[in-house]
């Protein structure tokens, strides 16, 4: 269980503050909050509300309601609350308004909503908005001056109880959807992101590759013939003309030659 309080001071007469509460389909006019309020009879009302993108329903007694004084009530169906809102003469054209709401979260979304106090903050803002709106007016757009007694006091979640373990047609909106679709999509992000990080870069670089043609052997000197002559490209020892050589012609006189006769 939660509870709600606070307080603000409005600068209209306590009658022209309690009228304009009374005007309960005019909740949504400065509740945030409230999507419909229907009255179904003189105590009863139907809500509809989505915050923090939770989509609820319920339908409330009013317990007791004095005018100029208090407006209390309870669930009976839906969501689990109950409060009252009490109104005091200041004086001088000014009137006190004080919020109480106790309720009970349900459901995971809700229950972080209450976690970070999104209903308490919700309810201050919502009398915020009924000062701007009622003071720019100077007076109400409708009044119900009956009176109701049925359980008088300050009622608690205790007086809700029957509206206990009904989800109250609850219901994610279209909104947190999307954000938790954005938040899942997001995630993956930063995981690339870190993965990218953590992985060397390689970097792919374009190189032109140049054929060359093969160059053609050049025989060393040592391959050709000690007479100079060009041999065939590339064949060791291989000359194109033969090599000359002395031949001695036995039918030649040897002193011709210049040569000593044999002994």
């Amino acid at each position: 269980m939660t509870k709600v309080e606070h307080r603000i001071l409005v600068n209209v007469p306590v009658s022209v503050a309690y009228n304009q509460w009374t005007q309960f389909e005019d909740f949504p006019h400065f509740m945030n909050g409230i999507k419909k309020v229907t009255q179904l009879s003189d105590d009863r009302l139907e809500w509809v509300a989505e915050i923090a993108g939770v989509r609820r329903q319920w339908e409330a007694k009013i317990l007791e309601q004095i005018p100029d004084k208090k407006v209390s009530w309870a669930a009976t169906e839906g969501a689990t609350n109950a409060g009252e809102v009490r109104f005091e003469d200041l004086g001088g054209g000014q009137t006190s308004v004080q919020l109480t709401l106790e309720y009970e979260p349900e459901g995971l979304v809700e229950k972080v909503g209450d976690k970070l106090n999104v209903v308490e903050r919700q309810t201050e803002h919502d009398l915020e908005r009924f000062k701007a709106l009622i003071e720019a007016e100077g007076y109400a757009s409708g009044a119900w001056r009956g009176t109701v007694t049925d359980v008088p006091g300050t009622p608690g979640i205790e007086d809700a109880d029957a509206s206990r373990g009904d989800s109250g047609k609850a219901g994610v909106s279209g909104k947190v959807v999307a954000a938790g679709v954005a938040a899942a999509a997001a995630a993956v992000g930063v995981a690339a992101a870190t993965k990218k990080k953590d992985t060397p870069d390689l970097e792919v670089v374009d190189a032109d590759v140049e054929t060359v043609t093969p160059v053609e052997t050049v025989p060393a000197a040592d391959d050709y013939a000690t007479t100079g002559t060009t041999g065939t490209t590339g064949t060791t020892g291989t000359t194109d003309a033969p090599v000359m050589t002395d031949v001695t012609d036995p039918t030649v006189d040897p002193t011709i030659r210049g040569e000593s006769p044999d002994r």
